[in-house]
């Protein structure tokens, strides 16, 4: 799925080819997504300038005098800059065209989904009870563990829960907590002030390395130009099961948490 970075990656790689630019057609090949695209989504875009994309948390936001557009990318879209003319393949669902290129929506499982608002998109119903953002000054140590007090979830349910914080997907978090030596299954309530100021730095410092690498793929995700993004390489814990742990040489082990998988080291991590 893609994840706060892959998310940013997006967002930085389509800002250059579709703000201050005008659409001037919408094409739906496949209404049914994870909610159907609306009806109306093609009266309510054409002609209209995009004057500006931006992030909220795995949410794009494509900002017009008419409205603002949300997408979500779901579990293996992605937005693709491609040429004029350039036909349809298989899975490409919606093409947002502009006078010379068009911004592609691709998204092979249609778990992905594309709205419409004419309010404060940030007040939207899949929006307005979402956390911080994780390089906002209200996301911090103290922050987090006033929220943890007295919480028995796992420390890594807890920063994956987008109300607590928003963004920080199942890669990010494993890696995150292998850097600050906290075992993913400690209860968030049991975790100091101090473990917690350093995983806040630790995701930060795990996201900004991941946006700066063009996000993770380990699958599905494609940048804007069809690239896959390059952070994989980098990662310690995440998909390594068996493999030797990069501080200790001990096996990485493998855990389901919340239905997710979890990777840790079980000698570094406590």
């Amino acid at each position: 799925m893609p994840e706060l970075p892959e998310v940013e990656t997006t967002c930085r790689g389509i800002r250059p080819h579709v703000a201050g630019r005008k659409i001037t057609d919408l094409i739906v090949h496949q209404r049914q997504l994870r909610w159907p695209v609306p009806g109306q989504l093609k009266r309510s875009l054409k002609n209209q300038q995009v004057e500006s994309v931006g992030r909220r948390a795995k949410y794009l936001l494509l900002e017009t005098g008419n409205g603002c557009l949300i997408v979500h990318l779901g579990m293996s879209g992605s937005l693709r800059i491609v040429a004029n003319g350039v036909p349809p393949q298989k899975h490409d669902q919606v093409d947002f065209v502009f006078d010379n290129k068009i911004l592609r929506f691709h998204d092979p499982r249609r778990f992905g989904s594309i709205h419409w608002t004419r309010q404060d998109p940030l007040q939207h119903k899949l929006l307005r009870n979402l956390g911080p953002e994780p390089f906002s000054d209200a996301f911090s140590g103290r922050y987090l563990h006033g929220r943890a007090a007295s919480r028995k979830v796992s420390v890594k349910n807890f920063i994956m829960n987008s109300s607590v914080v928003a963004g920080v997907g199942n890669i990010y978090a494993s890696e995150a907590l292998f850097l600050s030596g906290i075992h993913p299954q400690r209860a968030a309530g049991r975790i100091s002030l101090s473990r917690y100021e350093k995983l806040v730095a630790n995701i930060r410092h795990v996201l900004s390395t991941a946006i700066e690498a063009g996000g993770t793929t380990l699958r599905d995700f494609t940048r804007e130009n069809g690239r896959p993004g390059y952070f994989a390489q980098e990662l310690n814990v995440y998909n390594r099961d068996g493999e030797p742990c990069p501080v200790c040489g001990h096996p990485i082990r493998l855990r389901t948490l919340g239905q997710r998988s979890s990777f840790y080291c079980s000698q570094c991590q406590h």
